[in-house]
């Protein structure tokens, strides 16, 4: 059997006193595959890809990445990986060549070899007839592109992507999943957090779901999807009957409806497809409620994320900001 690209095993880190961001993580994955992280805000997603990158040590746990022990060896294991944070981390002022020269040289190789690579790996994103203007002038979704060439400058094994499409337009966020995509293809292995969901199904060959510091769930965009069940009624109703319906739900339906914090639209499992919506019919004409919307549907990763941690999901302002505040207050399938 292939040995794992990247082993977790019982990782834990805490912010302040109280604040728990990781919780005793463990996950593991083979090369050559993009696995996806999900979570809430501040649900541990972002310290973990620092933990992986050497940036941030646990308290407890260990970390393989390619091999390498990254707590015991963080200068090797810089060799082995990449990493493309939440924002563009890219000089304005310098060319697109010389922000990756500079990446090139920070890993040690000569001006020739950085050189060359940098050409390298601007033609493979796309922005080579760009290379020499400054950055300044590129727009969001090349200094993204530009960002992700830094990262693979060093030829890395494992490529950690921390949320790489926020912010940009959707036609530069589809340009970056072809990109990730052909990375893997060519050998790379990703890891890749992300706070679209539609992001995950695509991209991810596997699935892990954080929420509150702890792994909960873990798997194929399939295997989670089942978890949910045959398929999902969703209905909304005025907001001054909500309680009433989710109590209505609640007496008919095996699992709790959850009740979406943004939409306000409210979410059941149905077993028996459209069995179940005429249940949950019947129950509301009973109770004189009348509903603005109702559909049966295949349940979606929105739907299990739902149902796993009970929210939707959202932007990550990053772990250890939301611990302060809280103190404070293409489809890709392979064989």
């Amino acid at each position: 059997m292939t040995t794992p690209i990247v082993e977790v095993e019982g990782i834990s880190k805490t912010f302040g006193k109280t604040v728990r961001a990781l919780d005793n993580v463990s996950l593991e994955f083979q090369p050559g595959i993009i696995y996806g992280l999900l979570g809430p805000n501040g649900a541990g997603k972002t310290t973990l890809i620092r933990v992986l990158t050497t940036l941030l040590r646990p308290e407890a746990g260990r970390a393989m990445v390619a091999g390498v022990d990254v707590l015991a060896d963080p200068k090797a294991a810089r060799q082995k990986i990449g990493l493309a944070g939440q924002f563009a981390a890219v000089d304005g002022y310098l060319t697109g060549r010389e922000n990756v020269q500079m990446v090139g040289r920070l890993y040690g190789l000569p001006m020739a070899e950085a050189t060359a690579r940098a050409d390298e790996v601007l033609g493979r994103i796309g922005l080579a007839d760009a290379a020499d203007r400054q950055v300044k002038t590129y727009s969001g979704g090349m200094q993204r592109r530009l960002d992700l060439a830094a990262s693979l400058v060093g030829r890395p094994e494992v490529l950690f992507l921390d949320e790489p499409t926020t912010g940009i337009d959707p036609r530069s966020r589809i340009d970056v999943w072809e990109l990730i995509s052909d990375l893997v293809d060519g050998g790379t292995t990703v890891l890749l957090t992300t706070q679209y969901l539609d992001e995950a199904d695509q991209l991810a060959d596997r699935i892990a779901v954080i929420d509150e510091g702890r792994l909960i769930s873990e798997g194929t965009s399939d295997d989670l999807k089942e978890t949910v069940g045959g398929a999902v009624i969703e209905l909304s109703v005025p907001a001054d009957r909500q309680d009433e319906t989710m109590e209505a739900l609640r007496r008919i339906c095996q699992a709790e409806p959850l009740l979406h914090e943004v939409t306000r639209e409210i979410t059941v499992p149905a077993p028996d497809g459209a069995r179940t919506l005429t249940e949950v019919v019947r129950a509301l004409d009973a109770a004189s409620i009348t509903p603005d919307d109702i559909g049966l549907h295949k349940p979606s990763l929105d739907d299990v994320f739902l149902s796993l941690t009970g929210r939707p999901a959202e932007a990550d302002a990053g772990d250890e900001a939301a611990a302060n505040g809280s103190n404070q207050r293409r489809r890709r399938r392979r064989p």
